[in-house]
């Protein structure tokens, strides 16, 4: 098991990112509230990590905090949520947000959430409800310098895009959400983040 990576931050599209480590370029997926916290490109960077191991593929996924790969991994063990669903979730609210949905039964905030219907949403209160302790502190991501405004020749529209297409949006929810809040300047990880706020308010 992988349970920590720390290198050079080499490649940011998010949900993925890769950080070199002596050479080796490890591909990790990420939630949004970890890529809020990077630092910019060719920067060291510290993830917790957790490994996916299936039968055509082994998946890493790296989180800012101890606490959100603890929801992660609390998140696997309920009944119909895969790593994908999973990832969603924490992109889509903070682990703390997350509880206070667990914790008042909040049902129509947690169905906002990319591939989580009615039925998902209960069950998710119902099996994680004693869990909520261990979700209101971790320690946070270590950086080199905060995240910078968009490389030249990027394409944070485009990213911002694919990010929540590959988060479990539609393509054409996808584009209307990011092309509602896109401004000049805007990193991609800023567009996804003012997105993602507008579906919580939705």
């Amino acid at each position: 098991m992988i349970g920590r990576i720390r290198g050079l931050l080499v490649e940011k599209r998010p949900p993925w990112l890769v950080v070199d480590v002596q050479g080796v370029g490890y591909e990790i997926e990420a939630p949004m509230t970890t890529f809020y916290k990077l630092p910019e490109l060719h920067h060291e960077v510290s993830l917790h990590t957790h490994l996916v191991v299936r039968d055509d593929a082994h998946l890493l996924f790296g989180f800012a905090t101890e606490t959100e790969r603890r929801l992660f991994r609390d998140l696997l063990k309920v009944s119909g949520i895969g790593a994908r669903i999973a990832l969603a979730i924490l992109s889509g609210m903070e682990a703390g947000q997350f509880a206070a949905c667990i914790e008042g039964g909040d049902v129509a905030n947690l169905t906002r959430l990319p591939g989580v219907g009615k039925k998902t949403a209960e069950r998710l209160i119902v099996e994680m409800r004693d869990r909520l302790a261990d979700w209101r502190s971790g320690t946070t991501v270590t950086t080199g310098r905060p995240a910078a405004a968009p490389e030249p020749g990027a394409d944070p529209v485009s990213d911002a895009v694919s990010a929540l297409i590959a988060l479990g949006y539609k393509p054409n929810e996808a584009s209307r959400y990011v092309h509602a809040v896109a401004g000049d300047d805007m990193s991609s990880e800023a567009i996804i983040r003012e997105a993602l706020r507008n579906l919580a308010r939705a």
